[in-house]
């Protein structure tokens, strides 16, 4: 069995096909659990509500580093929502400055703000980064957020990067990038990494594996990640699939309580 650790299922063009069917075709594809993850406050409610009758889903609560003009919520809003039994962890938050032009110091605020609210609550963070290397991790390492780890989504930096995120407490989780064929660097740490460390996930609905590059992404094709994985590291899916697995509930161990 697999899981997907990454995705936002309320993002789904479910006007053309309903959740349930994304989810039977997840579990015909060998997809125990997923992870629907929050990017804003004004859609939680909502997407709370959609994965509420589904008990192979969990959910996070935060706010996209990009989100402009959308509610900036402080600790004791995060830590409010992160009661709700079915949140497993804070974010996405962290850096990016690709999108962002200007002042960016209310992403750096934000940022420590979902760190804060996650050492409080005793959650794992998962912290989106992009062109923010340096900021990043400082910031991780000066608000002390080793002290409840996380996880590094959809990793696209090096393995430097890579290395002094572990050294942090937090994993690497590789989205459908990894098999994209440009894609040297990424494919470098997944073939260097401990396997122990290692998360695979869809950010569905982007960035489509191999061989569904260009359609909208869904949580059955996590397993193409990970049977691309297996071959990079010479190891068998079934191994990637269990080791995975297990990384994913030693994180977000709330997540067995669905």
């Amino acid at each position: 069995m697999l899981v997907d650790s990454h995705c936002h299922l309320d993002l789904l063009r479910l006007d053309q096909e309903p959740l349930s069917r994304v989810l039977d075709e997840a579990s015909e594809a060998g997809i125990e659990h997923m992870l629907c993850v929050s990017v804003s406050l004004e859609r939680f409610p909502a997407m709370m509500q959609l994965i509420e009758p589904h008990r192979q889903v969990s959910a996070s609560v935060g706010v996209h580093p990009d989100g402009i003009d959308v509610e900036d919520p402080d600790e004791e809003r995060l830590l409010e929502l992160a009661k709700h039994p079915r949140i497993v962890a804070i974010g996405e938050t962290g850096l990016d400055y690709y999108r962002t032009e200007g002042d960016t110091g209310w992403q750096r605020e934000r940022f420590r703000r979902h760190i804060r609210a996650a050492r409080a609550a005793e959650k794992p963070l998962i912290v989106h980064t992009r062109e923010a290397r340096d900021d990043t991790l400082r910031i991780l390492q000066e608000e002390q957020a080793a002290d409840v780890g996380g996880v590094l989504h959809c990793f696209t930096e090096d393995w430097e990067m890579a290395r002094a995120a572990m050294d942090l407490n937090f994993r690497i989780s590789f989205s459908g990038i990894v098999t994209f064929k440009n894609a040297l660097q990424i494919k470098e740490v997944a073939q260097k990494m401990p396997a122990d460390l290692m998360l695979v996930e869809t950010d569905s609905p982007y960035l489509a594996p191999v061989p569904k590059r260009g359609k909208s992404n869904r949580p059955a094709y996590v397993r193409y990640v990970a049977e691309y994985i297996a071959e990079l590291r010479n190891e068998s899916f079934a191994q990637i699939a269990q080791t995975t697995t297990d990384n994913f509930y030693r994180l977000f161990p709330g997540a067995k309580n669905n």
